[in-house]
Parts: C-alpha cells; structure tokens; sequence
C-alpha cells in the first residue's frame, strides 16, 4: 500500500496553479521568504508538481551524502535530457557509476594543473585587448574567455570556429531554459518559434559534437586534451564510450566548464566593484604574491585571499542556484516518511543566506572563511558545487580557473560599476544576470 505524503506547511497559493505564479513573480525572493516564514521542510505546488523545499543543512546533507542511493535527478533536471542526453549530470545507477569511473582520471590533481597555463595565457590575451575607459559587459567578457578556455581544454582548440558555433548554440538553449513555463514539459512538443530555434540548436550541436568525434576517432591524434582522456577511458571490460556516450558527456563538460565558470567571476567583479577596500585587499595580495608578473598555477595555494573571494562569491551568487532530487521508493527524510515519487529542491541561495550558518548573511565579507570555515559549518550548509558521490567532477578545475582568472585580470585593471541600481538576476538552469554586468575598465596602478 502507497504511503501519503506527511503534512507539511505550506504557503498559501492559487487554485489550480498552486504557487507557481508567485514563483514565476521572483524565484529567488520567494523561496528565500517560504523557508523563512514556513519553516526548513515546506511543501510546494509549481507547474503541477508537488515539490517539498529543504533548508536545512542536516536534511539537504541526508538527501545529497548520506542516502544518494534513495534518489534519483528532478523531473526539473531531467528536462535537460534533449540537451546533454545521459551526461554526468542526468544519468542514474549503475551506468551513472560506470561513467564517472570513465571520466574521474581526466580531473586529478596532476591532469588539472596542465590545463592551468591554459587558462592564463589566454586570460592574458584577453585582457590585452581591452581599453582604459572603456566600457565593457564583463560577463559577456567572461563567457568569451571561458568558451576559449573550455575550447581548449575540451578540444584543444583545432576545431576553434566549431566550438565558438557550439557556444552560440548552447547561448540559445539556455535562453530557452530562461522561460518560466521550464516546469511544463509539454511545452517542448508545441511548435512555438523558441522550441522551434531550441530544437535546430540541438541538430546542429549533434552534428558538430559527433563531426568532432568522428575526426578525432580517424585522426588518432593525442593532444592531451579531455577528449583524448575519453577516448582512450576503458571500463573494467575492456569497453569504451560510444560515440554517443562521448558526445553527451562532451556537451556536459562544455556547457558546465563555459557557463558557471563565467557567472562566478562576472559577479565577483560586480562584487569587489561593490567594496573598494575588499578590492585594495585583493591588490595588496597580488602584489605580494606576484609582482609584475601573470599567475602560475603554482600560485594558486598563496593566493588564500583571491580564494576567500571566489568561495563569498559563490556563497552569495551560487551559479547553480539549486539542487532537486527525487526519491525512488518510499523512504524517511528529516525524520518523515515520504512516498516513492517525491520531489526535493535544495536552493543554494536560500542556506547560503540563512542567518542561522553565517554571520550578515547578506554581506559580502571574503575574511568569513578565514580559521576553515568550511570545516566549522554544518555540512550542507555551503554546497555551491553539490556534495555527496555526485559532487560536481569539475569542481576543482573550476575553482583553480576563477582563482588564475581573478588574478590575472584584477592584477591589471580595476573594474568600476558602468550603472547605478541593483543587479537583476535571472534564475533559470544557471543564476544568469539580466542585462549583462556593464563596467568600466581603469588601470590597477
């Protein structure tokens, strides 16, 4: 016999639509208020799915690390199926394990630090191209230097006007994810112009991505990018990835490596445009740790404040700004029985700003993660990246690119605010901001 679901609280909503309109209104604001004034388990009516919204650590850590085995992806994540398949991100079980296993040895310590250089040389000559006074998007500028980087790293850049097109195609998936209706799938079977451009992105991706894979297959060229560690990545049969297999992991490893790398270093500059004296802080170590020189990947473990910087920033401005899960069978969470089915959204701005695991929540404050605040806090109380078993692959790859990004520009230029008012974000698969972040570019000394 089906178990029901335990009584929760629940905020008042519309018939039919439940809170979906006022989710649609202000997603972050409203979830921030729901588990402010409902509590840290509440349940939610959006898009015709009953969600149950966690905010506190302990239950968010027994969903992610604990109990993983107990769940599977969101019917929210799962939307993303049409665009990376059965990547990392939306694969399950056995053939989830099979591929991380795969992957794994392309992110170790040593293959990490080889794509460093990478990522400053061409930080170095992005920056070149910029003007004193000028204004420019940052976060289209940073979009550009990470698509270059993940070109690189991903492809090894000889296929440099493929992988610029990808970028373009995965700008228009994205926006596609934009559309709050994103909770009704049967929107993808409507032939409005958005599905129809959305659909086209994909054709063209797959024909790129397996052109790709086809002459590098012929070729059996090694020039030691993440593609060559794929190809060559064998199971313990003796088996490799198919090429299917290596274009949705591909995809995955593009949009993840492009997209968020770019959104945590667009809002760290708005932030440090923010607060001049963390800025002057910021200056005073590059200084001290580099001189009049570029970044090594050598001098990522000194750059400790650059590093307090990235993790504030993320805690504030998570570009993934949430996690879902669904449970497989019927199970207990937070100490309730739930039904198999159940759908759980973890929202990383919420515990992020939750008063009760940081100090000003509110405030952008990098010297909070002195004395290993990480190690002090309760787990699941900061998860930018996830955690548990299917903790982002990538994570440290993308924090030593933000670090050497960081350095690499603040040590040339100060970036000042081009406009006045806040930031207007929009939350859809990614944090992405409205309008881009428009600044001005003046000379560090």
């Amino acid at each position: 016999m089906a178990i029901a679901q335990p009584p929760l609280p629940s905020p008042k909503g519309q018939f039919l639509v439940g809170h979906t309109l006022n989710y649609m209104r202000d997603p972050l604001g409203y979830m921030t208020r729901v588990a402010r004034e409902h509590g840290d388990m509440v349940r939610l009516k959006l898009g015709g799915t009953t969600a149950v919204q966690l905010a506190h650590p302990d239950d968010i850590s027994e969903v992610l690390r604990n109990h993983p085995e107990d769940f599977i992806k969101d019917k929210l994540t799962r939307i993303l199926e049409p665009v990376i398949g059965q990547g990392l991100l939306t694969s399950e079980d056995t053939f989830w394990r099979r591929q991380r296993k795969l992957i794994q040895p392309a992110f170790t310590h040593q293959a990490i630090q080889r794509y460093g250089q990478v990522m400053v040389d061409l930080a170095e000559e992005r920056g070149a191209t910029w003007k004193l006074d000028q204004t420019i998007d940052v976060h289209t500028e940073m979009m550009g230097l990470t698509l270059a980087i993940v070109a690189k790293t991903l492809f090894n850049a000889n296929v440099e006007e493929e992988a610029v097109e990808v970028g373009s195609l995965i700008e228009i998936i994205m926006d596609y994810y934009l559309d709050p209706t994103k909770w009704l799938r049967i929107r993808e079977w409507i032939p409005t112009p958005s599905t129809l451009r959305f659909r086209k992105a994909i054709k063209r991706l797959d024909q790129i991505m397996y052109g790709i894979i086809r002459d590098r297959r012929a070729s059996g060229s090694d020039p030691g990018d993440f593609l060559s560690f794929l190809l060559k990545a064998l199971d313990d049969e003796g088996s490799g990835m198919t090429d299917k297999q290596l274009r949705d992991e591909a995809v995955t490893l593009f949009l993840a490596g492009h997209e968020t790398t770019a959104l945590v270093l667009s809002y760290t500059f708005f932030l440090l445009a923010e607060h001049p004296e963390v800025d002057a802080k910021l200056a005073a170590e590059l200084d001290q740790v580099l001189g009049d020189r570029a970044p090594t990947p050598a001098d990522v473990p000194m750059l400790k404040y650059a590093d307090w910087i990235i993790k504030e920033s993320m805690r504030l401005y998570p570009p993934a700004w949430g996690i879902g899960r669904e449970l497989t069978h019927d199970a207990e969470v937070g100490g309730k029985m739930f039904p198999k089915g159940t759908q759980f959204l973890m929202i990383q701005w919420v515990t992020h700003r939750d008063p009760r695991w940081f100090e000003n929540p509110e405030s952008f404050t990098p010297e909070r993660w002195d004395h290993d605040l990480i190690k002090k806090l309760p787990r699941g109380a900061y998860f930018p990246f996830g955690d548990g078993p299917r903790v982002c692959i990538g994570n440290h790859f993308a924090t030593m690119e933000a670090i050497l990004l960081l350095a690499s520009v603040a040590r040339r230029y100060r970036l000042e605010r081009a406009s006045e008012g806040t930031l207007h974000l929009s939350p859809s698969i990614t944090l992405r901001p409205e309008g881009g972040v428009p600044m001005w570019v003046r000379p560090r000394r």
